[in-house]
């Protein structure tokens, strides 16, 4: 039915528009997470939905502790519709919700922040399993549950006086090195799977398309139409 569907709906856009769909989703990968604990500033949390979205990191993980997260359209230019994301906000501790989901679905949880065992970015190993990268808020950092619970560390190495980056940064360059090993890589099945695929695009048209939900809402009474009269 959602293949049927996206079929259906492709028709309500141009060849180019569809084209472009089934070009990029063939770099988009999973295998690769972004997580944002209690991101305050929206320019920053606009900038890294944008960053992902250029690196072909599809999924981002939000929690909400203190700070809910806003984005900043004029940053962002529309990325957040082509990004899945996920919101952690309901919960008396949505940090240890979203960890605990996380590794649920087979992700390696690593902390962006210095510790005693951390790696530098360069030596990071991308072929020990799928990675959730772990960006904290600008002047806290990430919380002690997540330095509690990451199963290992991340840092980027730094020659200067300042101690950190800017957390859009500190994404947009982990992003860029890790997603080119990534996929230069060729002991790493990095890309969609096909039921992926078609779900993602599924949810591009449904944000491409203004009069997507009446549409849709045809196409299921065509459907069961068809049925009634078999």
């Amino acid at each position: 039915m959602q293949k049927d569907l996206a079929a259906f709906l492709s028709g309500f856009i141009t060849p180019e528009r569809l084209a472009l769909f089934n070009k990029i989703i063939e770099y988009r990968t999973c295998y690769l997470t972004v997580v944002l604990e209690d991101i305050y500033q929206s320019q920053n949390a606009s900038a890294v939905l944008r960053t992902c979205d250029c690196f072909g990191i599809q999924n981002v993980h939000v929690i909400e502790n203190r700070n809910e997260f806003n984005v900043d359209t004029q940053v962002s230019l529309g990325a957040s519709k082509w990004l899945t994301i996920s919101k952690y906000n309901n919960k008396d501790n949505n940090s240890l919700d979203a960890i605990r989901q996380l590794k649920e679905d087979g992700y390696r949880i690593i902390a962006t922040a210095p510790h005693a065992s951390d790696v530098n970015l360069e030596d990071f190993d991308l072929t020990k399993g799928k990675s959730a990268l772990v960006f904290g808020s600008e002047l806290p950092g990430l919380s002690n549950i997540i330095m509690d619970e990451a199963d290992e560390f991340l840092k980027i190495p730094m020659v200067g006086f300042t101690e950190s980056f800017n957390i859009s940064v500190s994404v947009a360059i982990v992003l860029h090195h890790l997603s080119y090993k990534l996929r230069n890589s060729k002991d790493i099945e990095w890309r969609l799977s096909e039921a992926e695929k078609e779900s993602i695009k599924l949810n591009w048209l449904r944000n491409t398309i203004k009069s997507s939900k009446l549409l849709e809402e045809k196409f299921l009474g065509m459907n069961a139409k068809t049925s009634y009269d078999r």
